[in-house]
């Protein structure tokens, strides 16, 4: 959950994608893909794309945070909402893969060698690392972890 964490931040600063064509090569983040969207008039999508590709990770990285602390101490308060939490978490992390699957379709659809190319950035490489990381950090967590009674000295 650390690394993923740490991860966070060049997924979002590195490019994740360089469109390459005969007039201009261009660097785009996940941010810059998303005011590209607005200035287009697509804000569906821009919202989309923001919600799912900065929003989310951020949440089931925070979420992920509350539930280890949770874990390591445990109280006997709000039980019921961790556990949901956690479902949600394990929910959310079967989706968040598909941001790195429309950007690899993409990639390989525009393989146009002699108009234009798609290279996939080392921030799609960082963002993919850190929704691996948090759907690993999320199947490995114990839920009854959550339910473990404080022992009381």
């Amino acid at each position: 959950m650390v690394c993923a964490a740490l991860l966070y931040i060049p997924a979002n600063v590195l490019p994740v994608m360089n469109t390459r064509t005969i007039f201009d090569d261009e660097r785009d983040t996940i941010m810059s893909g998303v005011l590209v969207l607005l200035q287009s008039g697509s804000w569906p999508i821009a919202l989309l794309v923001f919600v799912a590709s900065i929003v989310v990770p951020l949440l089931k990285i925070l979420a992920l945070g509350v539930l280890l602390y949770s874990a390591w101490r445990p109280s006997p308060h709000r039980r019921l909402q961790r556990s949901e939490l956690y479902r949600m978490v394990e929910f959310i992390g079967r989706w968040s893969m598909l941001d790195i699957y429309a950007i690899s379709l993409l990639a390989t659809l525009v393989q146009v060698q002699s108009f234009a190319s798609v290279i996939v950035g080392w921030g799609a490489w960082a963002f993919a690392a850190v929704v691996v990381l948090t759907l690993l950090a999320a199947r490995t967590f114990d839920e009854r972890l959550l339910w473990d009674t404080p022992q009381h000295d």
